[in-house]
């Protein structure tokens, strides 16, 4: 178990007046090392706190006084001090089995981890979950939880994961909505393994089984060159069709049987079988937001101005390894945008990923006439992959390289994890001057400007 560390204290908190220091170790709380940053809030959480520290090889201990519920002011450098819970599945469709060699080291980390999943948004499988892990859920009242279902039937969900606990594990899915647990679950659909007939069985047993079920949410396999496994392939537009209607036809039976459509399909199967997305107010508390869900109708909306969401979680791929505050997604984000060399006075051109691009240029275009939406052709994964978040430097630098250096280039923060790209670059790396627009429609409207006069 490693010792949280001390990357920031905020000037004028409980734990500046009680000398705590940037890099100063964590040793222990009241006499307890916290096993995470779940554990480390709650003995936090006391009035008077002593806190046991290891600075440049001395051991000392500050006593930390709060008043009126007062933060403790201090950030931790992780999320996790004792060991990332693995994964111990061995799915043909997990993205990162597809990863390349050479990347970051922490991008390769398969996590199954209850905590991330609280903390992050992860989604977890639950076969590696315990009696023990159900227990701290329960009292410590971590939730939502998000799952991965990817099928109701034993023998299917245990063929997918590779894993023979696969068949058994969703008896904790059972476990938590019997607790009051707020579960959000997932499905990764793979042609021809649990679409089409499987599929329609799946979202009847989450009616039959798991009713409590919050939120439940079909979202299409991503295949990269990198791929090896020959059963996995992108849909066909008439599949993510197929998908569409399937799923919209058990909205209605979930709505007649709870009073709300509790199933949902992301937003890349309405871009791939060319339909529109439902309205806004389909999607309730857009409860999956960060999973392509009803993300398209909240970017129009903030870009209109029209509603006041919030910005949601992580906006890039792999945020909970690397990249993340430590409180996780619930925790606050600076607002405004970071400007890196930009021309304020030139005309405006957004980069973004090959899926959204056409909705966002239908709402670019009206508001600044000079606008351009340029779709960057992800390269380095290949496939099906098109989402902004999975954008490399590489490709971002290919595509700027072939644009004019006379114009203000927008780039969403989505594809940026600590200031790195997938591959390592960063905003500096690239051949012209960009500025980093957090990945939501009233931020790129602002960023947008008034518009030539």
């Amino acid at each position: 178990m490693s010792l949280p560390r001390v990357v920031a204290v905020a000037p004028g908190s409980p734990a500046a007046r009680a000398g705590l220091l940037p890099g100063d170790e964590i040793a222990a709380l009241d006499g307890q090392l916290p096993r995470d940053v779940i554990q480390y809030q709650l003995l936090a959480d006391r009035e008077t706190l002593d806190v046991e520290v290891r600075r440049g090889g001395l051991e000392l201990t500050a006593t930390v006084e709060r008043e009126g519920g007062e933060p403790l002011g201090v950030e931790v450098d992780a999320a996790l001090f004792d060991r990332v819970r693995t994964c111990d599945n061995h799915c043909e469709f997990c993205f990162i089995h597809q990863l390349p060699k050479g990347m970051r080291k922490s991008l390769y980390t398969r996590d199954d981890d209850y905590r991330l999943s609280f903390l992050y948004g992860n989604f977890t499988t639950l076969t590696r979950f315990t009696e023990a892990d159900l227990e701290r859920v329960v009292t410590e009242g971590l939730s939502p939880l998000w799952v991965s279902i990817h099928a109701t039937d034993p023998e299917v969900r245990a063929a997918m994961l590779r894993n023979p606990r696969g068949a058994t594990s969703l008896r904790w899915l059972r476990a938590l909505l019997d607790h009051g647990v707020e579960v959000h679950g997932q499905v990764v659909v793979c042609p021809g393994v649990n679409d089409a007939a499987v599929l329609d069985d799946t979202l009847a047993g989450v009616l039959d089984r798991f009713p409590e079920m919050a939120s439940a949410a079909c979202v299409p396999l991503g295949v990269s060159r990198f791929n090896a496994e020959v059963a996995m392939r992108p849909h066909t537009p008439a599949e993510a069709a197929a998908v569409v209607e399937l799923v919209e036809e058990w909205q209605g039976c979930f709505e007649r049987a709870l009073g709300r459509p509790v199933v949902f399909a992301s937003d890349e199967y309405y871009l791939l079988a060319s339909r529109p997305p439902p309205p806004l107010e389909r999607y309730g508390e857009v409860a999956q937001h960060d999973n392509g869900v009803g993300m398209l109708r909240c970017f129009e909306a903030r870009f209109a101005g029209r509603i006041d969401l919030p910005a949601g979680g992580p906006g890039g791929f792999f945020q909970s390894v690397d990249g993340a505050p430590a409180a996780g997604y619930r925790a606050a984000r600076a607002p405004g945008r970071v400007s890196l060399r930009s021309r304020p006075g030139a005309p405006p051109t957004v980069l973004t990923g090959t899926y959204a691009a056409s909705w966002i240029e239908r709402l670019v275009r009206p508001v600044r006439p000079d606008a351009e939406v340029v779709a960057v052709d992800n390269r380095f994964f290949g496939g099906n992959i098109g989402v902004a978040g999975l954008l490399t430097g590489a490709d971002i630098a290919r595509t700027l390289g072939e644009l004019s250096p006379g114009r203000r280039y927008l780039l969403p923060d989505a594809c940026l994890s600590g200031g790195r790209f997938l591959d390592g670059l960063g905003p500096d790396d690239l051949p012209l001057p960009v500025e980093v627009v957090p990945s939501d429609g009233a931020s790129l409207r602002a960023a947008l400007g008034p518009g030539p006069r």
